[in-house]
C-alpha cells in the first residue's frame, strides 16, 4: 500500500505541473514550493525558540486553527509558530499573517522531504488541522517523540479510515499523539479501531467567530438603515440565493441587508434590476436618507460578521451550489438562519441547528416563504433566536481544552 501512496502523490505532483502551465493556481501551487527547503533553512537553521508547527490545508482549516496559534503565542511569546498551506487559497491569503513567525507550504509528503523538513525545523510540537493526515510527517513525527496533534478533526463512517481494507489509513492515526474531535461520532470510530489518544472538545471556530463578535465595532450606515425595523441579513449571497430571496424580498415589507459572495457590477445589478423596491448600495449610503430604502447592498468586504447584528434573521449563502458558507457568525448573534438545501450535511453546525431548530434549510421560494412566516409567530421565533444562542454557548471552551494538553508538552 505503501507503493500506491507514493505512486499517487507522484501522479498528483505530475498532474499541477501540467496543469501549472495553463492554470494560475496551480502555477502558484508548484512555485510556491520551489525553494521551501532553502529559505527554512535560512530561517530556522539557527534558530534557538522552540518550535510549534501548526499546518492546514486551506483557509477554511487556518480559521480552525488560528485560535490555537493565537493562545499559544499570548501565553507563550517565546514559542516560534511555523505555518503550512497545503492549498494556494489559503497561503496567499495568510502569507503575512501577522502571529506566525514564519508562513510558508508544506513540501509534497514523501520520506525524504518528511526527514528533512524534520530536521531543519526541529518542532517541539504539532497540530495538524482537521483532515490533513499525510503518512510520511505523521510517521517521521512518531519516530521522532514529536507530539503530533489533531484538531477540530472530524470523521465519518465512509471514510477509508474505517473500511476492511484501510489498514494503511489507519496506521497514518495511529502515529498521532492525540485527538481533538468535533463531536461524539467521531469519537465512537476512532475507538471502534483501537484508537483511545482522542476526546471530543467542538470546533475552535466557535471561538473564533464568538471573539470577533464580542470585538465587532457598529456600522453606522447599517444602524440607520435598520431604522429598529425588521430586517432580514443576507450573507456570502450567490445568484441562486437571490432568485430564491428576491421574491420574498419583493413582496414583503421587511429590510434586507444583502452582502453578495462575490461583488461584482453585473451581479449587483441584476440584484438592482430584480427588486421592485428601493434599494441602495453601501458606497452610495452617505448623505441618504436610508429609512426610506428597503435592500441595502454591501458592496465591499470585511464587514459581513458585524453585519448580522443588524437582522433578526439570517440567509446564508452557498448552499444551492458551491457549498454552505459560514453560519456560526450569524448564530452568534441568536438569530434564526436560513440556507439552501443542497450539501449542507458536511457542515455540523447546520445539522445540529436544524435538528435543534435553529436554523432551516429551504428548496425554494415557496418553501422559504412557509417557513419565514412559520417563525413570524412570537412563540417561534423567540424558540429559535434561544436555541441557536444556547447551540453556540455550548459549544465554546474547544480551545482552552486543546491549550490544557499543550500546556503539559510546553511546560
Amino acid at each position: 500500500m505503501i507503493v500506491f501512496y507514493n505512486l499517487l502523490l507522484l501522479c498528483m505532483r505530475a498532474t499541477y505541473r501540467v496543469a501549472a502551465l495553463v492554470h494560475n493556481k496551480a502555477n502558484a501551487f508548484v512555485t510556491g514550493r520551489k525553494d521551501v527547503f532553502s529559505i527554512l533553512q535560512s530561517r530556522y537553521g539557527s534558530n534557538t525558540a522552540p518550535v510549534v508547527w501548526v499546518h492546514c490545508a486551506s483557509l477554511g482549516e487556518f480559521e480552525q486553527g488560528r485560535p490555537i496559534i493565537e493562545a499559544l503565542k499570548k501565553e507563550y511569546p517565546r514559542v516560534n509558530i511555523l505555518l503550512t498551506f497545503f492549498s494556494p487559497s489559503g497561503y496567499e491569503v495568510r502569507k503575512h499573517y501577522e502571529l506566525a513567525d514564519h508562513v510558508c507550504y508544506l513540501p509534497w509528503d514523501s520520506a525524504a522531504h518528511a526527514r528533512q523538513f524534520v530536521d531543519i525545523v526541529k518542532p517541539v510540537m504539532a497540530i495538524f488541522v482537521k483532515y490533513e493526515f499525510w503518512h510520511h510527517y505523521a510517521r517521521t513525527l512518531k519516530n521522532r517523540n514529536i507530539p503530533l496533534l489533531s484538531v477540530s478533526s472530524i470523521f465519518r463512517e465512509d471514510q477509508l479510515f474505517f473500511k476492511p481494507y484501510g489498514g494503511f489509513y489507519k496506521n497514518i492515526l495511529k502515529n498521532f499523539s492525540w485527538f481533538f474531535v468535533q463531536n461524539d461520532a467521531s469519537l465512537r470510530l476512532l475507538k471502534s479501531i483501537g484508537i483511545n489518544t482522542c476526546s471530543v472538545v467542538g470546533d475552535t471556530r466557535f471561538d473564533r467567530v464568538f471573539d470577533i463578535v464580542k470585538q465587532g465595532d457598529d456600522i453606522a450606515v447599517a444602524r440607520q438603515f435598520k431604522n429598529d425595523q425588521k430586517t432580514v441579513v443576507v450573507g456570502s449571497c450567490w445568484p441562486e440565493d437571490f432568485d430564491v430571496l428576491a421574491p420574498l424580498i419583493n413582496e414583503n415589507n421587511v429590510k434586507f441587508i444583502i452582502a453578495p459572495h462575490e461583488i461584482t457590477e453585473p451581479f449587483i445589478a441584476t440584484m438592482e434590476g430584480a427588486l421592485q423596491v428601493k434599494s441602495v448600495r453601501y458606497s452610495q449610503a452617505q448623505g441618504k436618507t436610508l429609512e426610506d430604502y428597503q435592500v441595502l447592498i454591501i458592496d465591499n468586504i470585511g464587514m459581513l460578521s458585524r453585519l448580522y447584528r443588524y437582522g433578526e434573521f439570517a440567509f446564508v449563502g452557498g448552499a444551492f451550489g458551491k457549498g454552505l458558507h459560514n453560519i456560526l457568525e450569524a448564530a452568534c448573534y441568536g438569530v434564526p438562519i436560513f440556507f439552501g438545501n443542497k450539501d449542507y450535511e458536511k457542515y455540523q453546525e447546520a445539522v445540529d441547528l436544524i435538528n435543534l431548530g435553529g436554523a432551516f434549510e429551504v428548496r425554494d421560494y415557496t418553501d422559504l416563504k412557509a417557513k419565514y412566516e412559520l417563525l413570524n409567530s412570537p412563540e417561534s421565533f423567540l424558540l429559535a433566536c434561544a436555541v441557536t444562542k444556547l447551540y453556540v454557548e455550548e459549544n465554546l471552551g474547544a480551545t482552552e481544552k486543546i491549550m490544557k494538553y499543550c500546556r503539559t508538552l510546553l511546560a
